[in-house]
């Protein structure tokens, strides 16, 4: 009897074995499905993204926005520079009027 109630042990520890290998198997085919799946999304998302970017130059697209930022700090400059002037005016006109 004890050479039979090992056997069924090891029997049933086989079967556990096999029924957590199963699990991990059905687990990782519906994780290999879920990346499919979100796979196609982003190459639809990346095919639509080139879709609208059909026919310009990336590189020209670059250079303008960086011109326009140089452009914006040009501004800035003299906008401070505006300001400092209209300052000191305030300041002279203040002196004038005491």
């Amino acid at each position: 009897m004890n050479e039979t109630t090992v056997v069924h042990t090891d029997l049933d520890l086989l079967a556990e074995r096999v029924e957590k290998a199963a699990a991990l198997v059905q687990r990782l085919r519906e994780e290999k499905q879920r990346l499919e799946h979100e796979k196609e999304e982003f190459s639809r998302r990346l095919r639509d993204a080139e879709e609208k970017l059909q026919g310009q130059d990336v590189a020209a697209l670059v250079a303008e926005v960086h011109a326009l930022r140089k452009e914006q700090r040009e501004w800035q400059g003299e906008r401070r520079e505006v300001a400092s002037r209209i300052e000191a005016l305030a300041k002279k006109l203040e002196r004038l009027e005491t």
